[in-house]
């Protein structure tokens, strides 16, 4: 029954959306609106609206970590196991790419993935972002960041902890970023991938004029 109460509990936090909590803080336009329709932290920075965009990421990756820390610290109390830490993670993973609280439509997770990961071990994150930022840099494509540094996190979870359960809840969110960016492989494969810090017409379009009610 724990194990059933902490699944739930961290969908429901998946479930918290911060690109359009944020945009709504910020008074910008609701990011499934515009640029990719994705309600995540690139999407937001193509309003121009750079504080926005950080909170976002910052919000998407907390909850993603803190899912995970709250399972460890009250997994001796609760009395589970390996098992449960690792339905948690996946559980606030797809919180977040099918959140409850917004109709079911969410980001593509790479900030919660990333959060996730560094709640399982720091280790583990750590060398999962220096990948994304190792590809975001050279070619400026967050989308291409996220699937090259999606392969290799299994690998190194793998490498640093061998076959546990917590691994299976790895390798699912890695499937499910990869399949969350089908679009963002088309794009790339055509070339029509838009680059980091680009800010799209739509986003200007969408953006609500200043001075004018919402």
């Amino acid at each position: 029954m724990n194990t059933v109460l902490m699944t739930v509990a961290a969908y429901l936090i998946g479930s918290i959306s911060f690109a359009v909590v944020m945009s709504k803080l910020f008074g910008i336009a609701d990011p499934r609106t515009y640029g990719s329709k994705n309600p995540g932290a690139t999407n937001v920075l193509r309003s121009g609206n750079k504080g926005a965009a950080i909170m976002t990421l910052l919000g998407d990756g907390a909850k993603g970590w803190l899912a995970v820390w709250l399972a460890y610290h009250y997994q001796e109390q609760l009395g589970v196991g390996d098992l449960a830490i690792a339905l948690v993670a996946i559980a606030v993973f797809l919180g977040h790419l099918w959140p409850v609280f917004f109709r079911f439509v969410g980001g593509k997770g790479v900030a919660t993935a990333l959060g996730v990961l560094l709640g399982l071990n720091p280790w583990l994150g750590l060398a999962t972002l220096v990948t994304w930022l190792a590809i975001a840099f050279a070619f400026r494509y967050s989308s291409l960041a996220a699937l090259i540094a999606a392969l290799f996190a299994p690998f190194y979870y793998g490498l640093l902890f061998g076959v546990e359960p917590q691994l299976f809840a790895v390798i699912a969110m890695s499937v499910l970023l990869a399949y969350r960016h089908s679009q963002n492989i088309s794009n790339l494969l055509a070339g029509k991938e838009s680059r980091i810090g680009g800010k799209g017409a739509a986003a200007k379009e969408a953006a609500p004029a200043k001075g004018k009610k919402k």
